[in-house]
Order: C-alpha cells, then sequence, then structure tokens
C-alpha cells in the first residue's frame, strides 16, 4: 500500500522565542497560519534572528509524507520549489527519507514557513508562501495519481480551489482514497461552506477540536458523528484528551502518553502519519490511533516537525 501527498512545499525555519509579546510587535494571534509576503517574511526573520533557529522540510502534508516513508511506507510527494537552494534542500530532505518526489520548479524563491515557537510549545505560522503558490490545475494529471492506494490533501491547499478539487477528482478517477487534514481552523472558518460540500468525496478527514468545532458549529463528539456519516474514517482530536475515531457504526477513544512538551509544530501531522501507517499495516482503529499518539508524542518533545534517528529507532522503525 501506498500514500501520495499533495500540498504546499515550504522549508520550516524554526524559532524559539522567549515571550509572546514578539507575536503582537508582528501581529500574529498565537496559535494560527497566517499567509504573508515576502516583504513581511524579511520583516520577521530580522525580528526573531536573535533567537537561536534550525532548517527543516516542511509544510503539513511534507510532515506526513516523511513520516510515513520513515514508517516504511511506500511514498511520493508532489510540490512546487523554485531553483533555489531552499527549494534543493527540500527535495534532497525529502528523498533521503525515502520519497519519491514530483516537483515543479521556477525561478522564484522557494515557500518559507517561519514557525514561532512559544515559552509553552505552542507554534505560529507566518507563512511566505513563495514558489509553493505556483502549483494549480494544469500541472496535475491523472498519470501522476495512477499506482498510488491513498491521496494525502493538506486543508491548506484549499486556497487555491480549481487545484484542490482537481487533485480529489483525479485521485479518486485515479483508484485512490482521499485522504484529508483540515491544517487550521482559520483555514476552515473561510472555506467552510466549500468543505461541507466536499465531504461526501473525502474518505478519512483528520480534524482537531477548533476545527472541528468551525465546521460542525458542534462538540468534538458530535462532530465525529457528522463527519464519519459523510466519510469512511473520522478522526477528531482533542489534544491532551486524545481523540476520537469512528469508522461506520465503530467508535473508539484513544488517550494521549504524558511528555514534557517541547514543541507542538508537526503533532497533527504526525500523529496522520502514525495513523496512516498503521491502517496500511492493518492495525484495528484503536492501535492506529496508539501509532498515530506514539509519533505526536515523539515529535513534540523536539524542536521541529521531526522525529530524531534515535526516536524512530526507539519506536522500532
Amino acid at each position: 500500500m501506498s500514500v501520495l501527498g499533495i500540498g504546499n512545499a515550504l522549508v520550516d525555519i524554526l524559532t524559539r522565542i522567549d515571550n509572546d509579546n514578539i507575536l503582537n510587535e508582528l501581529g500574529l494571534p498565537k496559535g494560527s497560519m497566517q499567509l504573508v509576503g515576502e516583504e513581511f517574511s524579511i520583516k520577521a526573520e530580522n525580528i526573531l534572528k536573535k533567537f537561536d533557529h534550525s532548517m527543516a522540510p516542511g509544510g503539513s502534508a511534507a510532515n506526513t509524507i516523511h513520516g510515513l516513508a520513515k514508517c516504511g511506507v511506500k511514498t511520493g510527494y508532489i510540490g512546487f520549489t523554485g531553483n533555489d537552494e531552499v527549494g534543493w534542500f527540500f527535495e534532497e530532505a525529502m528523498k533521503s527519507a525515502g520519497v519519491k518526489p514530483i516537483m515543479f520548479h521556477d525561478n522564484v524563491h522557494s515557500g518559507i514557513a517561519h514557525a514561532i515557537i512559544s515559552p509553552d510549545g505552542e507554534r505560529t505560522f507566518a507563512t511566505d508562501l513563495g514558489a509553493a503558490v505556483l502549483l494549480n490545475e494544469s500541472h496535475l494529471t491523472l498519470d501522476l495519481f495512477k499506482g498510488w492506494d491513498y491521496c494525502y490533501v493538506e486543508g491548506y491547499l484549499i486556497a487555491n480551489r480549481p487545484l484542490f478539487e482537481k487533485a480529489i477528482k483525479l485521485a479518486k478517477q485515479a483508484g485512490c482514497k482521499v485522504v484529508l487534514d483540515l491544517a487550521s481552523y482559520n483555514v476552515v472558518e473561510d472555506n467552510r461552506d466549500f468543505l461541507m460540500a466536499l465531504l461526501p468525496q473525502i474518505d478519512i478527514v483528520f480534524a482537531n477540536e477548533e476545527e472541528a468545532k468551525v465546521l460542525t458549529h458542534s462538540t468534538p463528539e458530535d462532530a465525529l458523528e457528522f463527519i464519519a456519516k459523510n466519510c469512511e474514517i473520522a478522526v477528531v482530536k482533542v489534544g491532551s484528551k486524545g481523540s476520537f475515531i469512528k469508522r461506520g457504526n465503530e467508535k473508539v477513544q484513544v488517550g494521549v502518553n504524558k511528555v514534557n512538551v517541547v514543541d507542538t509544530t508537526g503533532a497533527g501531522d504526525m500523529y496522520a502519519a502514525g495513523f496512516m501507517a498503521g491502517l496500511i499495516f492493518g492495525y484495528d482503529l484503536k492501535k492506529c490511533g496508539e501509532l498515530g499518539n506514539c509519533l505526536a508524542g515523539n515529535v513534540i518533545q523536539n524542536i521541529g516537525a521531526k522525529l530524531t534517528e534515535e526516536q524512530w529507532k526507539a519506536i522500532g522503525f
């Protein structure tokens, strides 16, 4: 079984700040993902440069696909980067994890996501999509999707609705099951009606508590019921309370492991990677959720959205 991802190919610049006043200075709501231009990105870089930072391949779907590849799942990734060092770094990092990159390029700067980590581990993103935004529906052909079992789509792609719709349409035509992560509460809020209309075409949905509330105007458990009526599998994550999972009449709740939270960046992406790996390995829903929790619980002990090689070995991959 294999998974093809499609999303905004970004490189994360990970910066841990010592107080949240910097977010106010930048005008960034804590915990949100804000799209910014190159000018703002440069301003943020200047303000944040006094703090330690690191660089890693990023983007929601890319994080999940990277995690799946580390689990031993056959993976591919469709994205767009610039012909620059940032773009080359992204592609090489994906290849080194075992992902097959299906990349498009142009002579513009590659996308960068400033992942700003608060003292409590919450992360706020200021994302300059750069070249990533150049991926459009004209790049997608049926052949790209043929031979894959799942197509994993990140919710952030909804900013380009023709691309988002065509990716889902071609994936279904190619016989893929479509997996959607809702990405961010503000993305759901801005596109609620569009998402509601598309739900019946989605096979697996991942949502956190805030995204589920904005989508359904209800509690996490009621949101789970609603999504599960429209999709094959619904997953609603409720932070420290764990996650609710439903498929047909089967419903489970999975708790979380108590760990020291350093940075929540990538927690949802790695949960999805673990869950999908479990599904491909033939695990039951509870064990899928537990593997998702395991990867998420490990990644939040690190700066950034990747597990260390030592963590992968300890887990058994």
